[in-house]
C-alpha cells in the first residue's frame, strides 16, 4: 500500500501507455487464420451450476455425433430408477463382442433392455385435445393423464412428445421435477401433505417416519410391501391437518403412531 496520493493512478496510466505503443498481437479473423494442429478439436469444457453440480441433461447427442466413438455415458435418472447408457463398445472389453456385430449390420441384443409396455392412447389424445396441444399446459396434461391410468406410462409421454411437437426432455424433465408424478404403475400409495397448516401440524415428521419405516424417499420408487410414498399436490378442502391418505382416502396417523401404522401397512394388515 502506498502512501503517496495519486501514486497507483500514475502507475496504471504509466502501464497503459507501455501496452498503447506496444506492438499489437491482434490477428484479423477471419482474414489471417492461425495455425492450428491437424488432431486440434478444441477444449472440452463442462459447465457448473451455481450448486456445483454439472449441467449435461444425458441427451447424448455428444455420444451420438462423437466422429471415433470415444464418449460413453451411464447412470440413473433423477429418481434413481432406470439405468441409461450410450456410447462406443469396443471401448469396453466386454462390449467388443456386440460393437461387432453392430459393425456387421446385425441387431445386437441388449439384456439390460426392456421396453416400454403398450397402452390405450385415446384418452391422451382426448387430454391433448382438451388442452389445445398447448405444451405451456405440460403439468396439467401430465396430471391428467396420471389421473387416467394411474402413473405416467412411457407410451403415454412419448404420444405428447409425438403430437404436440414437445420435447420429450421437456415432458420428462417436467414429470421428474414434481414428486407427486410417478412413472412407476401405483401399488398402495400413501400420500402426506405439506401444506403450511400440515407441515405446522407435524406433517414432515410423519413424512420421515414413513420413509424410515418403508425404506423409501418421497417420490421414490415402491418401498416395503409395494408401498409408495408420495407428497399431496394440495390440501383437500375441509379435511383435518396433519393430512395422510392411502390409496386416496384419508387416514388418521399421528407422528407417534405412524411407524406402528407403516409397519402394519407394509406387512399387509391394513385394509
Amino acid at each position: 500500500m502506498s502512501f503517496v496520493p495519486g501514486l497507483g493512478i500514475a502507475k496504471g496510466m504509466a502501464l497503459t501507455m507501455r501496452r498503447f505503443f506496444a506492438p499489437k498481437a491482434t490477428i484479423q479473423y477471419p482474414e489471417t487464420r492461425p495455425d492450428v494442429a491437424v488432431r486440434f478439436r478444441g477444449r472440452l469444457q463442462l459447465l457448473y451450476d451455481e450448486m456445483g453440480n454439472i449441467k449435461c441433461e444425458t441427451c447424448f447427442q455428444c455420444a451420438q455425433a462423437c466422429p471415433v466413438e470415444c464418449i460413453d455415458m451411464g447412470g440413473f435418472d433423477t429418481k434413481g430408477r432406470f439405468h441409461v447408457h450410450w456410447g462406443a463398445a469396443e471401448q469396453f472389453a466386454e462390449r467388443r463382442e456386440g460393437s461387432a456385430l453392430r459393425r456387421s449390420g446385425r441387431p445386437v441384443p441388449d439384456p439390460a433392455y426392456e421396453h416400454f409396455g403398450a397402452v390405450d392412447l385415446e384418452p391422451v389424445d382426448a387430454i391433448l385435445r382438451k388442452y389445445d396441444y398447448d405444451r405451456s399446459q405440460m403439468l396439467a396434461i401430465l396430471e391428467s393423464i396420471q389421473g387416467v391410468y394411474g402413473y405416467l406410462p412411457v407410451a403415454a409421454l412419448k404420444r405428447v412428445s409425438d403430437v404436440s411437437a414437445a420435447p420429450y426432455a421437456l415432458i420428462y424433465g417436467t414429470a421428474s421435477y414434481y414428486s407427486h408424478l410417478r412413472f412407476d404403475k401405483p401399488g398402495r400409495a400413501v400420500a402426506v401433505c405439506l401444506c403450511t397448516a400440515c407441515l405446522l401440524a407435524g406433517s414432515s415428521r410423519i413424512a420421515r417416519t414413513l420413509a424410515g419405516e418403508f425404506g423409501t424417499r418421497m417420490g421414490r420408487g415402491p418401498g416395503a410391501g409395494g408401498v409408495s410414498l408420495q407428497q399431496l399436490p394440495s390440501h383437500i378442502r375441509g379435511l383435518h391437518s396433519p393430512l395422510v391418505t392411502l390409496d386416496g382416502k384419508p387416514q388418521t396417523v399421528s407422528h407417534s403412531g405412524a411407524a406402528a401404522w407403516a409397519r402394519a401397512l407394509a406387512g399387509g394388515t391394513v385394509a
